[in-house]
Formats: structure tokens, C-alpha cells, sequence
């Protein structure tokens, strides 16, 4: 197992909708565990196998906090199933460094995929939770779909962009949300809590 390097925005391999997995053999096992050591190592929520530069349905997270153990969690040809509620979502991403911006994302979510052994699972995220969100945020990079596709204010996204050096938003990948823009009129973006799947955990 090995702490592979990330890719970064404006990477063709970020775009690229991911395969499904036909088995869970031991290559894959090992891309698990190879994601799993680079998100540890960038103090991570969670990873996508596109980060790594392998278009595969697969991607990580750990949502434990603090003092709390270590609680891997593998998703392998992932389907969200359920979907509902409105949050704003302060969020960043270890292929967008140290560049952060609200989006818009469910409250809720379930998923259904494949642990490492094979075995299916279901998994809830509710309330706007850090693992709902997070769930949501990898998920959309197996179809080359990136955070920013869902800012709640692209100019405001455009100048955290620039102070970072990195691209502006792809104005016409930017996802059409009415539902969630309905839901999210009431709810000033950044309330607050910051919230960075993918990127370092706030101390």
C-alpha cells in the first residue's frame, strides 16, 4: 500500500465519468487501502479513486473526529438511492488546495455499494451531517462532477479560486438545483460550521 499522488483541478481525470467495478479482487482491495493511506496522510475526509488517477467507482471516507478511533469506511460502485432536505455545505477538496466555498447539498442521503470484501451495504447520512455531505461530495467525483459544480454564489467562488491560483468555475458545468435553491432561500450560505470534505480537519 502507498500515498499516491493527488490530482488536481483542471485534470482531464477529474471529468471523466468512473467505471464500475466488475470484481473486488485484490487490486482493487489494493486501491482501497492506497486511497485510505494518501486521505490519512492529507488529514482527510474522504477520497475519490479519480483523485488518484484511476476512473473507478470506488472512494473512501472517515468521518471520526478528535480522540475518536479511526473508522475507515469503503465504498465500492456506490448508488444513492434516497435523497432529501437542503443544506449549505462549506467544503473544500485535496484536489483544490486550501480553496473553499458553499455549495449546496441533501440533508439526507442513502447509499447503497460494496464494502472491501465484496458484501453489500446500505448507509444513511442524515441531517445534514458531515457524513452526508461527504458521501455526496465523492460520490459526484465517480461522474466527474466537482464541488464547485454545486456554489451557491459562482463569483464568490471565482475569487477563492483566483486567490489560489487555480481556474475559475466552469460556468457551464454549474448544476441547475431549483429544488435545493428553493429549499436554501431561507439559509444564509456559510452559517458558520465549516465542514471540508477531503481537506484538513479543523483543529
Amino acid at each position: 500500500m502507498s500515498i499516491k499522488k493527488i490530482v488536481k483541478y483542471g485534470s482531464e481525470t477529474l471529468r471523466k465519468p468512473s467505471k464500475e467495478v466488475s470484481k473486488v479482487s485484490k487490486k482493487i482491495q489494493t486501491l482501497v487501502h492506497d486511497l485510505l493511506d494518501t486521505m490519512y496522510a492529507q488529514n482527510g475526509v474522504g477520497l475519490a479513486a479519480p483523485q488518484i488517477g484511476e476512473n473507478l467507482r470506488v472512494f473512501v471516507i472517515d468521518v471520526s473526529t478528535g480522540n475518536e478511533p479511526l473508522n475507515p469506511i469503503v465504498f465500492i460502485n456506490p448508488k444513492i438511492i434516497k435523497k432529501s432536505g437542503a443544506c449549505s455545505s462549506y467544503e473544500g477538496c485535496l484536489s483544490f488546495p486550501e480553496a473553499y466555498t458553499d455549495v449546496k447539498r441533501y440533508a439526507d442521503v442513502t447509499v447503497k455499494a460494496l464494502n472491501i470484501h465484496g458484501k453489500p451495504f446500505v448507509m444513511e447520512g442524515k441531517g445534514g451531517s458531515l457524513l452526508a455531505r461527504a458521501i455526496q461530495h465523492e460520490f459526484d467525483h465517480l461522474d466527474g462532477i466537482l464541488f464547485i459544480d454545486h456554489c451557491r454564489n459562482r463569483f464568490e467562488a471565482d475569487r477563492i479560486l483566483a486567490e489560489k491560483g487555480l481556474e475559475p468555475v466552469e460556468s457551464e458545468r454549474i448544476l441547475e438545483e431549483p429544488e435545493l435553491d428553493k429549499a436554501l432561500e431561507s439559509i444564509p450560505a456559510n452559517p458558520g460550521e465549516t465542514v471540508v470534505p477531503e481537506d484538513n480537519k479543523v483543529d
